[in-house]
């Protein structure tokens, strides 16, 4: 059975999106390295159809792009770090699971080829047939909907330093958890804490 591991930035109030979007949120280096950490250990990436959607338009151009000038402006240098790149490359080799009932993958989609749909009835029987680490990545409804399942092992949550005071909240399942790691990062106000949730259902 896989191991699932939901990995997010969330404001200090719980937000995984402000009211301008994800862009409300303080994704430093630190997330970056992050993100590439888990990736990198992962043997799939879950996904929902939207963050598919989004990821698959974003990431699979990283790694070709020129490096960033001397002069450019912070966020663009960041969008081109090293960390950055190994995310894009990494997209090219890990297996994709999406989540979706209607979703069909265009031809010319840069990771069909590794990408495959379960609907929402089968993903816990095709967890229960993986083996390895599953990360998933943003998916806030489909997280949710796993957790209600207990399907997700541990929560990864990159507490950003910053308060939003509104937007989408990540969790909305009400859900028990238990501190299991601490992580800082040199450099940046941002702190990952990772929970278990408990109890865990009985899984099907």
């Amino acid at each position: 059975m896989a191991r699932v591991i939901a990995s997010s930035i969330v404001s200090l109030d719980g937000f995984s999106e402000g009211p301008r979007g994800v862009m409300d949120l303080p994704m430093d280096a630190a997330f970056d390295a992050y993100n590439l950490e888990r990736i990198m250990s992962a043997d799939t990436v879950l996904l929902g159809a939207t963050s598919y959607g989004f990821f698959g338009a974003y990431w699979p151009d990283v790694q070709h792009q020129p490096p960033a000038p001397a002069d450019a402006n912070p966020f663009l240098a960041q969008a081109l770090s090293d960390d950055c790149r190994g995310i894009s490359r990494r997209y090219d080799e890990v297996d994709v699971l999406v989540v979706s009932d209607n979703l069909l993958l265009e031809q010319d989609s840069a990771w069909r080829t590794r990408t495959t749909v379960v609907p929402r009835s089968s993903i816990a029987h095709v967890l229960a047939e993986r083996e390895g680490e599953c990360v998933i990545f943003g998916s806030r409804s489909m997280v949710n909907g796993l957790l209600r399942l207990g399907l997700v092992d541990e929560l990864h949550l990159m507490i950003g330093a910053r308060w939003l005071g509104g937007g989408k909240r990540y969790l909305e399942t009400p859900t028990d958890l238990k501190l299991a790691g601490v992580r800082r990062f040199d450099g940046s106000s941002n702190v990952v804490l990772v929970y278990q949730p408990s109890p865990v259902a009985e899984r099907a």
